[in-house]
């Protein structure tokens, strides 16, 4: 297999991983909370803590994927235009932190409902409040990543327009995806009351990311990746 086919067959591989951690993380630990039920949503942590703190630990395995993801995109497009490639990186390092440091909003609520000692001054309905806060605080925590997670689309799709090894098809889906994050983003944000609405539809835009992955772990790419993409 030839450097850039084992590139892109390695970044295959990451995207899924990254997929699935991710997906993991974002689909199970959510569907223990019930919206505006407090005392069953702590109920519900504290009688599946072991998986809740495993769907924290996939979140933060998906972060740190997403570093080595980027960094072999950037390996097999660089020579496509290095400074797409180069806004890309900065895009999910600066994506990253954030994403980690919002963890700690889930980590909070499972050690409100730890139980700890000094904790008894509070009453039970105060604590599944307090754990409730800060599960809502994650939530907007990754709205505010989901930023990022758009950003770093634009280059990539660019760049895979722009090559000669990669379907431009595939690109112009990774676009769209861009602008799916987007549409969601300040959905949420200005008009949650559209959320229900607009949300399917932001959803159903990302399937250029699941088309990637699918791409770069069967075909791979079909050419060199070095020299001037654009003459």
């Amino acid at each position: 297999m030839d450097p850039a086919r084992k590139t892109a067959r390695t970044a295959g591989c990451l995207y899924l991983l990254l997929a699935v951690t991710g997906g993991f993380s974002m689909l199970y630990v959510p569907s223990l909370v019930a919206p505006g039920d407090a005392t069953t949503t702590a109920s519900n942590i504290v009688r599946s803590e072991t998986l809740f703190r495993i769907g924290i630990v996939s979140g933060l395995i998906c972060q740190v994927v997403f570093i080595f993801l980027v960094l072999a995109l950037y390996r097999l497009l660089k020579d496509v235009d290095n400074t797409h490639a180069s806004v890309m990186v900065a895009l999910v390092i600066a994506a990253v932190p954030v994403a980690f440091f919002n963890v700690l909003n889930q980590l909070a609520a499972l050690h409100v409902l730890s139980g700890a000692d000094y904790l008894k001054v509070f009453e039970t309905a105060q604590l599944n409040a307090l754990a409730m806060l800060f599960l809502d605080l994650f939530n907007h925590g990754l709205l505010i990543v989901q930023i990022f997670w758009g950003l770093w689309l634009l280059p990539l799709g660019l760049l895979v327009i722009r090559s000669r090894f990669i379907p431009r098809v595939l690109g112009v889906l990774l676009i769209i995806a861009f602008f799916g994050y987007l549409l969601d983003f300040f959905t949420r944000l200005l008009l949650p009351e559209y959320t229900a609405v607009i949300s399917p539809v932001a959803g159903a835009s990302k399937f250029g990311e699941v088309a990637m992955i699918a791409w770069l772990l069967v075909k791979g790419v079909k050419g060199p990746t070095t020299g001037d993409a654009r003459t």
